[in-house]
């Protein structure tokens, strides 16, 4: 019995630039992987270390953070600090055993709908290598059992 795993994926989006550069891949066509869900907030820089980790907590398998470019915040400096944050994260996450790569701060402007399809494939490519978040513990477990079957074959 082979285990079917599809990751899912929290893009949390600026309203300004990233959220308009997913909307913008919409419109173009392009695509990428269902399992980006985004959310959009008025700035990257409203969003709080916590909402990064209680995402986790509900079982999303990875979380990107997108807003506007270093310089082109539209509320100044909320890019800078999300960016912060993220790194923060990312520390805690290797703090409580959890792989640090799960979450990520990318930068997408507006009229950049392939760079949002681009991280989008980026992110759901690292979830599926990392597999289930461990919150999910009997996924996680069927998962791990795979991997070994797989690698002693």
């Amino acid at each position: 019995m082979s285990i079917e795993y599809y990751p899912e994926v929290l893009g949390i989006c600026c309203r300004w630039c990233s959220y308009t550069g997913a909307d913008l891949a919409g419109a173009m066509r392009l695509q990428y992987p269902p399992a980006v869900k985004i959310m959009m907030v008025p700035c990257t820089g409203r969003v709080d270390i916590l909402h990064i980790l209680k995402a986790f907590e509900a079982g999303w398998d990875a979380v990107f953070v997108s807003g506007c470019h270093e310089g082109d915040c539209h509320y100044l400096s909320g890019n800078i600090q999300a960016r912060k944050r993220v790194a923060k994260v990312k520390k805690v996450l290797a703090e409580i055993g959890l792989e640090p790569e799960r979450v990520e701060m990318f930068w997408v402007s507006s009229s950049e709908g392939p760079k949002f399809a681009q991280v989008a494939q980026e992110m759901t490519e690292r979830a599926m290598k990392l597999g289930p978040n461990p919150v999910k513990r009997q996924e996680r477990e069927a998962w791990l059992a795979e991997q070994q079957k797989v690698a002693a074959a």
